[in-house]
């Protein structure tokens, strides 16, 4: 669990930056420079989810369940994920999506974490999707008072708005039937039949 905690403060210290001091984090950038502030930040991060990936992985080896959701919330978080990767994809295909959603990885990630607290009880589940909930909460309610630096992306077009949503729900039916089982061992839909 200690190396889960490690990823956990890592990563989202480093992405918790200009919430609690952006002014600080603008300086440093400055003093350092743009892409070395970058350079560094991307380092901590990759480091931050590796931590995160193999402290996951040895938590669930040795469970602690704090509840135990009904097979029913399964369902309600297969709907509310539904959206997740259009709205990520929205974050960088300017549109209708990224103006309604305003901060569509935000509202992504959200949805994320809630649909995965409804499906798991296990300590390192609330956890992990637990500080990823809080900290897109905390930093939605910072981007209030603080100056938005522009996401990187393609020009705004009418396009972007369907390419957000076929390749969001292209990637949400590849993590169903393939990839959730293949990246993090929990298959989401159970083959049980075999091919003739």
């Amino acid at each position: 669990m200690n190396i889960l905690l490690l990823g956990l403060v890592l990563f989202i210290g480093v992405h918790s930056v200009s919430i609690v001091n952006d002014p600080w984090r603008n300086r440093m950038a400055s003093r350092m420079g743009e892409w070395s502030w970058k350079g560094v930040y991307a380092l901590v991060s990759i480091a931050g989810f590796a931590l995160i990936v193999w402290g996951y992985g040895l938590a669930r080896q040795d469970p602690v369940v704090l509840y135990t959701p009904p097979a029913w919330l399964h369902s309600v978080a297969m709907v509310l994920l539904v959206p997740v990767f259009p709205l990520l994809l929205a974050a960088y295909l300017p549109g209708r999506i990224q103006a309604a959603a305003r901060h569509p990885m935000l509202a992504a990630t959200k949805l994320w974490a809630v649909a995965h607290l409804l499906a798991n009880g296990m300590l390192a589940d609330v956890l992990l999707f637990g500080v990823f909930l809080v900290w897109a909460v905390l930093d939605r309610i910072s981007m209030k008072r603080r100056t938005q630096r522009p996401v990187p992306g393609i020009p705004p077009s009418r396009a972007n708005d369907l390419m957000a949503v076929v390749g969001g729900l292209a990637l949400y039916a590849a993590f169903v039937l393939w990839l959730h089982g293949w990246l993090i061992g929990v298959p989401l839909i159970e083959r049980t039949w075999m091919p003739t």
